[in-house]
């Protein structure tokens, strides 16, 4: 060391300076005004920008990079970038070249004419800008950002295009504004649907930019968009002619004004739902309805103050409409649906749902079957106004009706319940009960010199009334039944069920018995026996007193049996061997949920039922080890294996 800088070891220290210049004493570490000590670097430090020496100090000089040019320069770039790699490339540089490239719109978009080739290629890739729309993406909660939309946007553009886009969510910090809808809109002129659910954030100029750049959108849902005004409403509807749905929930700032817009402009509409939208009243209603244009097919409204004279301008004006919902309108009483019957314009109406509406009373709801001649499918819930007698004049006056369910109506007894059957016996084909505690199970004497014929499905769900007496009574006047649904009947036991079973010609299908708690292996044994050759679904759910030697019936004379339930039965390992030993039996769907009695014994069965299962649900099965279920997973791969 002594030899390269030319001095002894003896005089290495001297006592005084080292420098010659004391300016370069400060590129030096300094310990004291006493001392100073060189300390050669561990690392050499990296030079990025270039110093020239001038004298004795280092002048250091700003590197002039693309970045340093204004957006504009970068704009007249971007906008002469083929689409397709070129553009995706550049936009992943820096968020400022994303967001540059995001707002380049297609008619933005310049192509280079210097020869005849890259005219051609420029014109196809010009052509490609926005696509078809075949792309869908969706982002939710966090993933929710400006720069991710614009990201979207550019990234689509060669693919295909954006056709939907959903955003669900807010992200609290960085949540979608103005600026990402932008991106889309310049971007995605080939956006089809848009949905926006729980954002906050954005507001009418958003959406407004969708309504320019997005001219082609034709399904729009908007749900709890409180910075959303008619103002937006009132773009798209000038804006987007070929907008056929339209879906409205929570957005206290759309009034009449913006629903008259969508029925003035928006002659392509044919579905539209309004729900708790405390701005929207009649004249919006009206306003949507009353356009000689618009021919409305499917009509959703919850939770609105309307009243009986939005219900006339329907019943008028909804000559067109096929699907109507009427769920929860406080203020529309008898004389509502009294009109909206009686007015004669619902004639092509199909379907037909009401609930929790005050006005549902006999006259009202038999003044709407006279008027609705071709009305197939209805269900009531919630009405607490309804009888025995109005349920039976509805069904004698809707001639066409095939389908109906009625979900809490405890006015309604087994008089209106059978009178039903009787009204309808040449036509209807499902009927449904879902807990109506008016149903009390008496002994009737009914001639079944009449019996439905056409009924097909019967569902019977939490009614604790409903037991033996009304069973044996259903099973003379329906002979016809493919599928059955029970559940949540206590008062049920085999007696009752076993005349429905054995009266039943056609073959029952599909059987749902859950919750059934007082039914045994018996009638099962019988189930399988008489119906075994058309039986494909089967559930037993909570049957508690079912056990393995229901599960050797079935082995025996189910051959299409499909999809089986026994969760929270008395099942153990010699019933699951049982089906795995059928030569005939080719299970899809297996719920064992809840079988404790069912052990790792059962593996080998089943492994080789595992050839045709699909599903298996051994969830809460704890004689069932964590080792066995790996195995299970490993070996039957292609089965979905829920534990």
């Amino acid at each position: 060391m002594s030899q390269v800088f030319g001095f002894s070891g003896d005089n290495f220290c001297h006592g005084g300076s080292i420098y010659t210049n004391p300016k370069e004493a400060s590129f030096y570490l300094s310990l004291g005004p006493q001392v100073d000590v060189y300390y050669p670097p561990q690392k050499r430090s990296r030079v990025s920008v270039p110093f020239v020496f001038d004298g004795e100090w280092f002048e250091q000089k700003q590197k002039t990079t693309i970045d340093s040019l204004p957006d504009e320069c970068l704009f007249e770039i971007f906008r002469r970038l083929p689409v397709g790699e070129e553009r995706s490339a550049c936009a992943c540089v820096s968020k400022r070249w994303l967001m540059l490239l995001s707002s380049i719109c297609k008619n933005e978009i310049c192509s280079n004419k210097s020869t005849s080739d890259d005219k051609n290629k420029m014109e196809g890739h010009s052509q490609e800008f926005g696509g078809e729309g075949y792309l869908s993406r969706s982002l939710e909660g966090k993933k929710a950002t400006d720069v991710r939309l614009a990201a979207i946007a550019v990234g689509t553009a060669s693919r295909g295009g954006l056709g939907k886009l959903s955003i669900r969510g807010n992200n609290s910090n960085r949540g979608v504004t103005t600026l990402g809808l932008k991106a889309v809109a310049s971007g995605c002129p080939s956006l089809k649907v848009l949905s926006l659910w729980n954002v906050s954030s954005v507001g009418d100029e958003g959406l407004i930019e969708i309504a320019n750049g997005c001219q082609q959108l034709e399904k729009l849902d908007l749900c709890r968009c409180p910075s959303i005004s008619d103002k937006a409403l009132i773009a798209v509807a000038r804006n987007c002619p070929n907008l056929t749905e339209l879906s409205l929930e929570s957005c206290p700032n759309i009034h009449n004004e913006g629903l008259q817009a969508i029925g003035k402009f928006c002659s392509n509409l044919k579905s539209i739902s309004i729900k708790d939208c405390a701005g929207v009243g009649d004249q919006g209603i009206a306003g949507l309805f009353s356009s000689t244009s618009l021919l409305l097919t499917k009509v959703k409204l919850q939770a609105l103050t309307v009243s009986d004279l939005s219900l006339a301008v329907i019943g008028h004006y909804g000559k067109a409409v096929t699907d109507l919902v009427l769920n929860f309108l406080p203020n529309v009483s008898e004389r509502g649906f009294w009109v909206m019957g009686n007015a004669n314009g619902l004639h092509k109406l199909k379907s037909l749902t009401i609930a929790s509406c005050r006005g549902v009373t006999d006259v009202g709801l038999e003044a709407v079957g006279k008027g609705c001649p071709n009305l197939k499918s209805v269900h009531l819930q919630k009405c607490a106004f309804l009888s025995d007698n109005g349920l039976i004049s509805f069904t004698k006056a809707a001639i066409s009706l095939e389908s109906l369910k009625l979900e809490e109506c405890h006015r309604i007894t087994q008089f209106g319940f059978f009178g039903v059957l009787f009204n309808c016996g040449a036509k209807l084909k499902a009927l449904s009960l879902v807990s109506c505690y008016g149903i009390k199970d008496l002994d009737l004497e009914l001639s079944p010199s009449s019996p439905c014929e056409s009924l097909r499905s019967l569902a019977i769900c939490n009614c604790p009334g409903f037991g033996n007496a009304t069973l044996s009574v259903l099973g003379k006047l329906c002979p016809q039944l493919q599928q059955v649904e029970l559940t949540g009947l206590k008062g049920v036991t085999d007696a009752g069920l076993l005349p429905l079973l054995e009266s039943s010609e056609a073959g029952l299908v599909k059987v749902n018995l859950s919750g059934c708690v007082n039914l045994t292996d018996k009638v099962v044994s019988s189930l399988v026996n008489l119906h075994g050759w058309t039986l494909e679904i089967l559930n037993l759910e909570g049957c508690k007193n079912i056990s393995n030697a229901s599960l050797i019936a079935m082995a025996e004379h189910c051959q299409l049996l499909c999809d089986l339930d026994v969760s929270m039965c008395a099942i153990s390992d010699a019933g699951i061997a049982a089906l795995a030993h059928s030569n005939q039996i080719n299970l899809q769907i297996l719920s064992l949920s809840g079988c404790t009695l069912v052990t790792d014994r059962s593996l080998p069965a089943l492994r080789k039922l595992g050839h045709t299962l699909l599903g298996l649900n051994i969830q809460h099965c704890n004689s069932i080890s964590s080792s066995a279920v790996e195995m299970l997973v490993e070996l039957l791969w292609r089965c979905d294996i829920l534990s």
